[in-house]
């Protein structure tokens, strides 16, 4: 083994200054991709909200820019950036070029910011160090200060000029850097959905989305839920829930352990039931705890303890009957839960989940004894609740059984399928839907898995050049692990007198797919190896391709890129025909790629899409035609091949490399 550089105290380096974002964003952000930029984003919003959570303005603004840039504006306070006498530094260099350095550190003492959704003082420096450029504008005690960035640092100075001193807030507009993320295209649906978020949990604070399109223009969009919570747990449920809608709030103050000092904690809670409609939502000091954690485990506990002693108490379970399990009371329910807090242990500086054991605690208590006041007082409704958790509790028990019992009588296929290697199943079961990509490689697997819809398209990758089936014999067949591995997660089995051990006779209701789709590169290569599948799925399982399950997914062979997007061709007179009707228009004209070098979103648009896709089916009138072809071409008849090669190579020649 070669020897490396020696590795000694010189070695050790640490990172400073700008870089300790721009090298490593993921540790901030949580990726470097478009999750992160996104992050940067809400971590900007986020102190624009706390200022209005404080009472200071009653609506943001937020607005993307055609180029990528983002800008959001508040009218608030405006942040302190002049000279600070006890750091000795300017404080604008606190907030934006200092890691660790803000004004919520002291927020349990009832300073500032009591219940902030931004703690930790990275935020605002985070983001300025990963932009291409932020400009930020203050206005505050009669004045207007102005700051510029690139590249994570300042330009020039900042400069002060008087202006209204009615007339308060910050502006940052910030355009994100390539240099730092791989993508910072965020999406329309990323600023709806979190915004939505945001005023769903600040009641009464509005919040202003404008979108610049192509033309320069802006379409603008407004959110506002004057009740917060309650409003959006009333629009979740629709217009026939089974139960009012509750709204229930709290203040507690604790400790999580006892070493450690008290904090202030506000619960609320708005929930109702229904049988048509469930949804959970967690947020803290307005994050969205998309992973839940500490209210998330309370709302479980509380609900099914009070539930289950409910049915308990009024004789509703049967002699021997299980308890109900959260599946059974989330399956109906519709809660959205709102707390602050003066302390907050997140997970990661994503803010997904919070771990504060006093927390999960405390709303655990106060929900078990909510409930069970409003079962006694609202009898009506409580029985509805305890009657249709049954129902889902039975359900499932049934459903559960029924799974039970296909399990054995398909003697271990799918359990076998869900261990094959890098085999990717897709999440629903019913069989009329799911679609299974065979495709060539592990390369492929990484961009087919991006750009399925993992909702019913599964992907099972075949390593390498797959035995000619019609060649070797059923011993060489069955001791393939490739061959006997795509066997076994079709389910079916095989249609041979002989077989492996650990295979099943054929039987076509054991089938697990809608659709067999082959799906290789549109070169020599994969036109190979979807032949040798093809010979596979023919000698095992000739029954597929007769009752027409089995498809090839055609690739273009080009894509024609033009300044209004994309074009594919499938072939050449297809590409003769686009390029045609573009006339002089200008294009780039790019040979088709393997598939694993295709964008996630190229490949859903072109090979994965229902609606855009090109599908041959392999049609059961050619099976017997087929089969004399894959015997001629890949079986013993070496003279035969040859006249035939002969005979119709010259048809060929583009596909083979003579350059």
């Amino acid at each position: 083994m070669a020897k490396r550089a020696s590795y000694d105290n010189d070695s050790i380096t640490s990172l400073k200054g700008a870089d300790r974002v721009r090298r490593r964003p993921a540790v901030i952000f949580g990726s470097d991709g478009i999750e992160g930029c996104q992050h940067a984003v809400f971590e900007i919003l986020s102190n624009s909200i706390d200022e209005a959570r404080e009472g200071f303005g009653d609506v943001i603004y937020v607005t993307r820019y055609q180029d990528h840039s983002i800008e959001v504006e508040d009218f608030g306070r405006g942040m302190p950036v002049d000279y600070n006498e006890r750091e000795g530094r300017y404080n604008w260099e606190l907030i934006f070029c200092e890691l660790y350095a803000g004004g919520k550190y002291n927020n349990d003492s009832g300073e500032n910011y009591e219940f902030s959704l931004g703690l930790n003082g990275l935020g605002a420096c985070a983001t300025q160090y990963s932009s291409e450029y932020m400009d930020v504008t203050v206005r505050r005690d009669g004045f207007k200060y102005s700051l510029h960035f690139e590249h994570g640092e300042i330009v020039g100075n900042m400069k002060k000029e008087p202006v209204d001193r009615k007339k308060t807030g910050t502006i940052h507009h910030w355009k994100p850097d390539l240099q730092v993320f791989t993508d910072i295209d965020i999406p329309v649906s990323y600023y709806e959905d979190t915004l939505k978020r945001q005023a769903v949990v600040n009641a009464g604070l509005k919040f202003v989305f404008r979108n610049q399109l192509e033309n320069g223009k802006f379409e603008t969009r407004e959110f506002l839920y004057e009740n917060g919570i309650t409003d959006y747990v009333t629009e979740l449920a629709g217009e026939n829930p089974m139960t009012t809608v509750q709204t229930w709030s709290a203040e507690r103050r604790g400790r999580d352990r006892a070493d450690k000092p008290d904090y202030k904690l506000k619960i609320g809670v708005s929930f109702c039931f229904s049988n048509t409609v469930s949804v959970a939502e967690y947020y803290h000091n307005s994050s969205w705890l998309e992973y839940g954690g500490a209210p998330a485990n309370a709302v479980k506990n509380a609900f099914i303890y009070a539930i289950d002693s409910y049915l308990r108490q009024n004789n509703r379970y049967t002699k021997g009957e299980s308890r109900i399990s959260a599946a059974d009371v989330f399956d109906c329910l519709v809660i959205v839960t709102n707390c602050f807090s003066t302390q907050t242990s997140y997970e990661n500086q994503t803010k997904k989940a919070i771990t504060n054991k006093f927390i999960q605690d405390a709303m655990n208590e106060f929900l078990r004894a909510q409930l069970e006041v409003y079962f006694i007082e609202n009898r009506t409704e409580a029985d509805r609740i305890a009657a249709q958790v049954l129902v889902n509790k039975r359900s499932r028990e049934q459903a559960e059984s029924a799974r039970q019992n296909l399990k054995k009588k398909l003697a271990g296929s799918i359990d076998i399928a869900n261990r094959v290697q890098k085999f990717v199943d897709c999440r629903t079961k019913d069989t009329s839907r799911r679609e299974l990509y065979i495709v060539e490689g592990d390369s492929a697997l990484g961009s087919v898995k991006l750009g399925r819809d993992a909702e019913f398209q599964a992907i099972m990758p075949v390593r390498g050049k797959i035995l000619n089936c019609l060649k070797v014999g059923y011993d060489r067949i069955f001791k393939s692990e490739i061959i006997t591995d795509l066997v076994k997660v079709l389910g079916c089995g095989v249609e041979t007198k002989k077989m492996s051990k650990d295979l099943t006779a054929f039987d076509l209701e054991n089938l697990r797919w809608n659709k067999i789709i082959i799906c290789t590169d549109a070169d020599y290569d994969g036109f190979q190896i979807r032949t040798l599948i093809l010979a596979m799925l023919y000698r095992l399982t000739p029954t597929l391709i007769e009752q027409g399950y089995v498809y090839i997914a055609e690739s273009p062979l080009f894509e024609i890129v033009t300044k209004d997007g994309s074009e594919f061709a499938y072939n050449e007179r297809e590409k003769a025909e686009i390029l045609e009707r573009l006339g002089n228009t200008k294009y780039t004209l790019n040979r088709s790629k393997g598939l694993g070098e295709n964008e996630p979103e190229m490949m859903w648009k072109t090979t994965m899409c229902p609606a855009s896709r090109r599908l041959i089916r392999v049609m059961p009138e050619d099976a017997a035609h087929t089969a004399e072809i894959f015997e001629l071409l890949l079986g013993d008849n070496l003279t035969g091949r040859k006249e035939y090669i002969a005979e119709n190579g010259a048809q060929y020649l583009e596909l083979a490399d003579i350059s």
